[in-house]
């Protein structure tokens, strides 16, 4: 859990029963003890049985309302019974290829797919930023997880320019592997490595407001002119960071910058990606272009897969023709279930329309987050509520403006009592984060701001 260190004889408080007990003491005799954090008190966490649709019931049959998406992945709902299907039909078929010797056909529909969704689509329509005589095309790497993403991102920046620099941003977050460690900003998760980091990352400030892009400019100029800086790598609205939403000239300032120092501008639209925020990608809200953007998580609604996703003419700039050993490759890569699955799911968010839903529902949470009477329940507390689509958070202060830490942890934990499953994000774990599956109901979503506002008046 974000920002509480694991604690020791957390299996004995009598809150614990008995199936999930034994599962969390399984755990702690033989996984790692960084990984699952459990609360002495007995509050934290519970053990997933099941889950449908927004529900997710534990280990002893309890149902609770989930408003994390299991980490946004769950956008067209758990366990959708299309998407499940597609998984299931091809388990059958064809359970495993050969990453990069011997292909199926799945993976070339869904890379097509994947051309067809952003870059084909972003430069056919002429709001967007981009517009060319014939739409550009995309290409892929397929990876598994969303930090290798950004990982096969940050080589193709590397392999473009020949520079091995890449400005981030303060709070960003890219994932935990040893090249997405430079350019995530949290010293919690870099500072145990640092011995082993390139440190090729640079950070510079996130803007909150218009005024701060001048100040942001500055900062990324200084970087430009040492010479050896290749890549912007950042996320359209922060997640882990805090919820964070920058103003709308943010990335066609980076755009900018990029295209006048001839560097590739990269997005991590890992969360922000397929709806989310109310547009099948974040970008789309300030019409950029990226060079290369990063997708995971919501692709496939529940497998292991990502992509790396670039302007093919960036791509095979970067990555010489294959003469039968790739330079970047796993034994998965392109895994059929994930293929299938992601391109069930892509199908479901648009035959659902859910990312329209998520424009929708996210203007109605947005108000319900911002009422002032959310703010008056509490006079110890001063909330701020933010977000974009179906991404949104409230961050807790205390009056004097210091992160209410305890106060957020808390309220967590109480609403998981109640059935709601939400995560702390930002660097304080200060920010109760809203990432509900873009199937939620309005209602719903109405319920749980309300027991929000009931648990924060009695903190």
């Amino acid at each position: 859990m974000c920002g509480v260190a694991a604690l020791k004889s957390p299996i004995a408080h009598p809150k614990f029963v008995a199936r999930t007990a034994s599962i969390l003491r399984q755990l702690r005799d033989y996984e790692s003890r960084n990984v699952t954090y459990v609360d002495p008190d007995g509050t934290w966490p519970i053990v997933w049985e099941r889950a449908e649709g927004a529900y997710v019931w534990d280990a002893e049959g309890k149902q609770y309302l989930d408003l994390t998406a299991a980490f946004g992945v769950a956008a067209a709902g758990h366990a959708n019974s299309v998407v499940v299907k597609a998984g299931q039909d091809q388990m059958a078929k064809l359970l495993h290829a050969m990453g990069d010797v011997h292909p199926h056909a799945l993976k070339a529909q869904l890379a097509q797919q994947l051309s067809q969704i952003t870059f084909e689509r972003w430069t056919t329509k002429p709001e967007h930023a981009l517009e060319a005589a014939r739409p550009l095309t995309g290409k892929t790497i397929f990876c598994n997880s969303g930090f290798e993403s950004v990982e096969a991102a940050l080589k193709t920046a590397m392999l473009t320019a020949g520079k091995y620099g890449v400005i981030a941003f303060k709070g960003g977050y890219h994932g935990l592997g040893y090249g997405t460690l430079n350019a995530t900003h949290r010293e919690y998760f870099r500072g145990p490595f640092g011995l082993q980091l390139k440190q090729f990352g640079n950070w510079v400030d996130y803007p909150a407001k218009p005024s701060d892009l001048a100040v942001v400019e500055l900062q990324i100029r200084r970087f430009f002119a040492r010479g050896w800086v290749g890549a912007i790598l950042v996320e359209p609205v922060q997640a882990r960071g805090g919820i964070n939403v920058p103003p709308p000239g943010f990335l066609p300032l980076l755009r900018k910058l990029c295209d006048e120092h001839k560097a590739l501008l990269v997005l991590d639209e890992i969360y922000t990606g397929f709806g989310r925020t109310g547009k099948w990608f974040a970008c789309e809200h300030s019409g950029v272009v990226p060079d290369i953007i990063c997708l995971g998580k919501a692709l496939t609604g529940g497998f292991p897969l990502s992509a790396c996703v670039g302007r093919a003419a960036v791509m095979d700039a970067a990555w010489p023709e294959s003469q039968g050993e790739a330079i970047h490759t796993s034994t998965f890569l392109g895994h059929p279930v994930g293929c299938a699955m992601a391109l069930a799911q892509m199908s479901e968010i648009e035959r659902l329309g859910l990312v329209e839903r998520s424009a929708k529902l996210g203007e109605t949470l947005l108000t319900q987050l911002a009422n002032p009477e959310l703010e008056t329940q509490n006079s110890k507390l001063r909330p701020a509520a933010r977000g974009l689509g179906l991404m949104a958070g409230l961050e807790l202060r205390h009056i004097d403006g210091t992160p209410a830490i305890a106060e957020s942890i808390s309220a967590i934990k109480q609403l998981l009592q109640r059935g709601y499953i939400f995560l702390p994000e930002g660097e304080h774990s200060n920010v109760i984060s809203f990432t509900p599956p873009l199937t939620i109901a309005e209602g719903q979503l109405a319920a749980a701001v309300q027991s929000l506002g009931e648990v924060l008046a009695g903190i």
